[in-house]
C-alpha cells in the first residue's frame, strides 16, 4: 500500500517507537506489519494491522510501537513534529559528534592515500 496524501511515512524496525505529542485528530495508517498504540490517560491499548486506519482520540502523549517490521503513514496536526525515537536520538547528538561523523569519510580517504616523497 502507498501513502499518497499523507504528511509523513515511517519505516519502523521491530520494537521501534514513534511518539506523538498532543496529536488529537492525527490519523495513523498501517500499510505493513503491526502497530501497538497507547494513549496517555487511557487504559485501552489499540493494535493496528496492515490496512487499518485509526485517529488519535486524546491530547497528551501517544506512543506507537512496531511489532515486527512496519510502515506507518501519518497525517494531521502532529505529523510535522512526529519523529521516531531513532530520529530523536540522532538529533540529540552533540554538535562535535555530528561534525566528527561528517568529516570521518574525508579523513579515511586521506589515510588510504599513498604519499610519495618528492625527489
Amino acid at each position: 500500500m502507498i501513502c499518497n496524501g499523507y504528511d509523513k511515512v515511517f519505516d519502523l524496525e521491530n520494537g521501534e517507537l514513534i511518539e506523538l505529542t498532543d496529536a488529537r485528530g492525527t490519523t495513523l495508517r498501517v500499510t505493513k506489519g503491526t502497530l501497538w498504540v497507547t494513549q496517555e490517560r487511557d487504559r485501552n491499548d489499540i493494535v493496528l494491522r496492515a490496512g487499518d486506519v485509526w485517529t488519535v482520540e486524546r491530547a497528551g502523549l501517544t506512543v506507537a510501537e512496531a511489532q515486527g517490521v512496519a510502515r506507518i503513514c501519518v497525517v494531521g496536526p502532529a505529523a510535522a513534529t512526529t519523529r521516531s525515537r531513532t530520529e530523536r536520538r540522532a538529533a540529540a547528538r552533540p554538535w562535535f559528534r555530528r561534525l566528527s561523523d561528517f568529516l570521518r569519510p574525508l579523513g579515511d580517504a586521506l589515510l588510504r592515500r599513498r604519499f610519495v616523497p618528492y625527489v
